[in-house]
């Protein structure tokens, strides 16, 4: 049996963390806490160490790991191509449970497994998987169990299906959630969830099309108008010198139809959530 480290103690933290280390930069995989469930991970950038987190769950390169990072500054250097409103999601919700996946940086030394191109990056919100990260770098970590078994949401969960295809454990407690991350694809010109997961599409709508200020825009509104009256004078003058009964009822008529309400709405833009697990879109089969 590989060793577990409890590390709800700040001894056993230290230890832990640092065997830990240890176990990634040997190229071995190591089992981590999360903000979700219980991850299995490796050194992203070491191959063989890759397939072995595979291995270890019993999958193949079709459905390669996301990879976890200590920073947001992380990210950059990974993707490319980040549009502005995925930052806002990154603002918004990292460190948190929230996996995107961008374009690849092209000149990347790796292999994750059948990426098209793309990776799925997260900044977990869990103190021992961040300073872990920020020890090692980037790693490739997806949920702590076999294929196709729920996910580890205790360490004895993991180790009972992983067992020694792991070198070193890290107990960090009970899993916070049991919700794993939610997925999108920022990879096209819009935000695409791919999965749904701890943080909901009204919270992703919330941030991508922020509230309409209707106020802002009445005032906007009788700015224009004050203004086009600034530039007619006449017609104020006009309108001032019909005092006749039947020209007041028209003119209440007119007043009536001009002052009723614009029925044409702005739509609000609405993000598209179509999981399907027969999809084959980049990214789709990341897991966490």
């Amino acid at each position: 049996m590989s060793p577990v480290y409890d590390c709800t103690t700040e001894d056993g933290r230290a230890e832990g963390i640092a065997k830990a280390v240890e176990a990634v930069r040997e190229g071995s995989v190591v089992v981590l806490p999360t903000d979700t469930v219980y991850g299995i991970g490796a050194d992203a950038f070491s191959p063989e160490a890759v397939a072995s987190v595979l291995a270890a769950k019993g999958r193949g390169r079709e459905m390669p790991p996301p990879v976890l990072v200590p920073s947001v500054r992380t990210v950059d250097g990974l993707a490319t191509e980040v549009p502005s409103w995925a930052r806002d999601l990154i603002r918004e919700f990292w460190p948190g449970p929230l996996t995107l996946i961008f374009k690849a940086q092209s000149s990347l030394m790796w292999d994750l497994g059948d990426t098209n191109g793309t990776v799925a990056v997260r900044m977990p919100q869990d103190d021992i998987a961040l300073a872990l990260l920020s020890e090692v770098g980037p790693m490739a970590v997806t949920s702590a169990n076999l294929t196709g078994q729920p996910p580890a949401t205790t360490v004895t969960d993991a180790a009972a299906q992983l067992g020694a295809a792991v070198t070193v454990y890290l107990d960090g407690g009970p899993a916070r959630g049991t919700d794993v991350s939610t997925i999108v694809d920022c990879t096209g010109t819009s935000a695409t969830i791919l999965r749904h997961g701890a943080i909901s599409q009204e919270q992703i709508d919330a941030v991508l099309v922020p509230a309409v200020d209707v106020s802002g825009a009445e005032a906007d509104a009788g700015a224009d108008a004050e203004a086009d009256a600034e530039l007619d004078p006449e017609a104020d003058t006009d309108t001032d010198t019909e005092t006749d009964t039947e020209t007041d009822t028209e003119t209440d008529t007119e007043s009536d139809a001009a002052g009723a309400p614009d029925d044409a709405a702005h739509e609000p833009i609405e993000l598209v959530g179509e999981p399907n697990a027969d999809s084959t879109s980049p990214g789709e089969t990341h897991e966490r």
